[in-house]
C-alpha cells in the first residue's frame, strides 16, 4: 500500500528545497495557459459581438429585393430593376409564421437645417421596419400609418444625423430639408453604433408614401426597392423562405424555365456561417496557444530528468530504508503534477489580468473570459504534468539502490 501522505510530504519538501529550479519548470505552463485563456478570450468577445451586432441589425430576417437589371450584357446591381411592389408586401404578410413586413426604398440624399449639412441615406419605409431591425425611439416618436396614408413629410433620424445637424440641441419638432423638400422632425433614435465600416445611425426614415411621390421620383408607382419580412422564430424560417418565394412566383407570373425577377436573403444563414467562422477562428488561436503548454510538458520532463540524476544518491537512500519503487516513482510524479498545478493556476490569474489588459488598451476590442476556458486551460495542464513526468518518475524508479548509493 503506497503512503500517499508521506510521499506527498517528501515532493514538497523537494519542491521547496529548489525554489528557483521549481519556478523556471513551471515558467513554460504559466504561459502556455495564460496564452491559451487569453487567445480563448479574445476569440470568445468577438464571436458574442458578432452575435451581438447580427442581431442588432435584426433575427429571423429575410431580405428580399429586385433582381439586377442588365444594360449591354453588363449586371447594374440588386434593385437596379424594379419588380417589387407595395402590393407584394401586403400579400406577404398573410403567409403562415411571418412576424412583421415592411417595403423600403432608400436614396442617399442631402440633408440640411440651418447653416449645417449632412449627407445620409433616405429610407422611404412603414412603421414595421424600426420593430423588424430593432430600432428604438429615443426621443419624441416614430411615424405612424396615418402618416404614410397621408404622405406627410415627417422624419425619425438616426443619432449620427441629429448629432452633425444639431449638435447638443434637441431635434424633435424641427424642420430639415431633404434635398430641397422641408421634413418636420418627429423624434430621434437610439444610439446602435457601427458594424464594420456601416453606421448603423447614419440614415433618416420617412414615409413610403412620401419617398415614393416627394423625394425619390419613383418611375413605376408602389415600386419598392426591397422588402424585409421577419420570421416568428428562427426553426419556421426556411419554410417561410420558401413560401415566400412560391408567392411572389405566382405575382410575378414567372414561368417555370424562367429566371426570377427577385432575390431572398436570409439572414439567419448569414449569421450561422458567421459565427461559424468567428468560432473556428477562436478554436485556431486556442490551439496555437496551446502548443506553449506543450513546450512547457517539454521543460517539465527535462528538469525532473535532471533531477533524477542529481537526486540519485537520494532515492538510493529512500530505497535502502524501505521505499518502494512505486513510492519513488509516485514522490516524481506528484512533483511533477504539483509543478504544473502551480503553473496552471499562476497561469490562470496571469491570463486573466492578460485579457482585461488588452479589452482595456485596445479600440473597441471586447474579450469574454468564460469558466469553461479556465477549467480547460488548468485540466490540460494537469495532464500535461502527469504525461511528461511519467517517464521521468518511471526512470527514477528503475534504480538499483547499490548503484544509487554509490552514486557520485
Amino acid at each position: 500500500m503506497i503512503d500517499f501522505k508521506s510521499t506527498l510530504k517528501m515532493a514538497v519538501i523537494s519542491l521547496k528545497v529548489n525554489k528557483m529550479r521549481s519556478a523556471l519548470t513551471s515558467l513554460g505552463i504559466i504561459i502556455g495557459v495564460s496564452a491559451v485563456i487569453i487567445m480563448l478570450a479574445i476569440g470568445t468577445g468577438a464571436s458574442n459581438k458578432v452575435q451581438e451586432n447580427m442581431e442588432s441589425m435584426g433575427s429571423n430576417l429575410l431580405t428580399i429585393r429586385s433582381s439586377s437589371a442588365k444594360t449591354g450584357g453588363v449586371s447594374m446591381g440588386i434593385g437596379t430593376r424594379p419588380s417589387l411592389t407595395m402590393k407584394d408586401s401586403l400579400a406577404i404578410r398573410n403567409i403562415e409564421n411571418v412576424d412583421a413586413v415592411a417595403p423600403a426604398s432608400s436614396e442617399s440624399k442631402q440633408l440640411m437645417y440651418g447653416n449645417q449639412n449632412w449627407q445620409s441615406t433616405v429610407y422611404g419605409t412603414t412603421p414595421e421596419y424600426l420593430y423588424i431591425k430593432n430600432y428604438e425611439v429615443d426621443a419624441g416618436r416614430a411615424f405612424t400609418h396615418d402618416d404614410i396614408k397621408n404622405s406627410a413629410k415627417v422624419a425619425v433620424i438616426g443619432s449620427t444625423v441629429a448629432t452633425e445637424l444639431f449638435g447638443d440641441v434637441s431635434p424633435v419638432n424641427k424642420t430639415i430639408r431633404v434635398g430641397n423638400v422641408p421634413f418636420k422632425v418627429l423624434g430621434t433614435l437610439k444610439t446602435k453604433g457601427s458594424m464594420g465600416p456601416m453606421d448603423q445611425d447614419d440614415l433618416i426614415f420617412i414615409p413610403i408614401t412620401t419617398a415614393q411621390k416627394k423625394l425619390f421620383g419613383v418611375t413605376f408607382p408602389g415600386s419598392v426597392k426591397m422588402i424585409l419580412v421577419k420570421g416568428i422564430d428562427a426553426d419556421t424560417l426556411n419554410e417561410v423562405e420558401k413560401d415566400v418565394e412560391a408567392l411572389l412566383i405566382q405575382r410575378h407570373n414567372i414561368g417555370k424555365h424562367q429566371t426570377q425577377d427577385f432575390e431572398i436573403r436570409n439572414s439567419a444563414e448569414f449569421q450561422e456561417r458567421m459565427k461559424s467562422t468567428v468560432q473556428t477562428f477562436a478554436i485556431l488561436l486556442a490551439s496555437i496557444a496551446s502548443v506553449s503548454l506543450l513546450v512547457g510538458g517539454i521543460g517539465i520532463m527535462n528538469i525532473m530528468l535532471v533531477s533524477v540524476t542529481e537526486r540519485t544518491k537520494e532515492i538510493g537512500i529512500r530505497m535502502a530504508i524501505g521505499a518502494r519503487a512505486s513510492d519513488i516513482r509516485w514522490q516524481f510524479l506528484i512533483e511533477s503534477f504539483m509543478l504544473s498545478m502551480i503553473g496552471g493556476l499562476i497561469g490562470v490569474v496571469t491570463g486573466i489580468l492578460g485579457a482585461k489588459s488588452v479589452e482595456f488598451f485596445s479600440d473597441g476590442m471586447s474579450v469574454s473570459i468564460s469558466m469553461f476556458s479556465i477549467l480547460l486551460s488548468l485540466g490540460f495542464s494537469g495532464l500535461v504534468g502527469i504525461a511528461f513526468g511519467y517517464y521521468p518518475a518511471y526512470k527514477a524508479s528503475l534504480l538499483n539502490p547499490i548503484d544509487a548509493l554509490r552514486y557520485e
